[in-house]
């Protein structure tokens, strides 16, 4: 795995802990976007998270300001409880 990053650091030019670093903050921003987009039910914007990668560009621009946003029809459904 590290001659990968190595190899691919060096085709880009950038030091390694720089293509460490972007990866790190890609995918918490990522992770992030989906987990809320799964729990607004925005099937859209998750399945937009997995394609597109803006490293992270998208993903916080979506949990601070689009997820903000009520769409009619995209409303949370309350949550089924069981009564013991």
């Amino acid at each position: 795995m590290t001659s990968f990053l190595e190899t691919l650091a060096s085709q880009f030019g950038i030091p390694i802990w720089l293509l460490i670093m972007v990866l790190a903050w890609s995918l918490f921003w990522k992770a992030i976007a989906l987990w809320k987009s799964a729990r607004n039910n925005h099937f859209i914007w998750f399945v937009a998270f997995l394609i597109i990668h803006t490293l992270g560009i998208l993903e916080i621009l979506y949990i601070f300001l689009f997820s903000k946003i009520k769409l009619p029809g995209f409303e949370k459904k309350p949550s089924k409880k069981r009564k013991k």
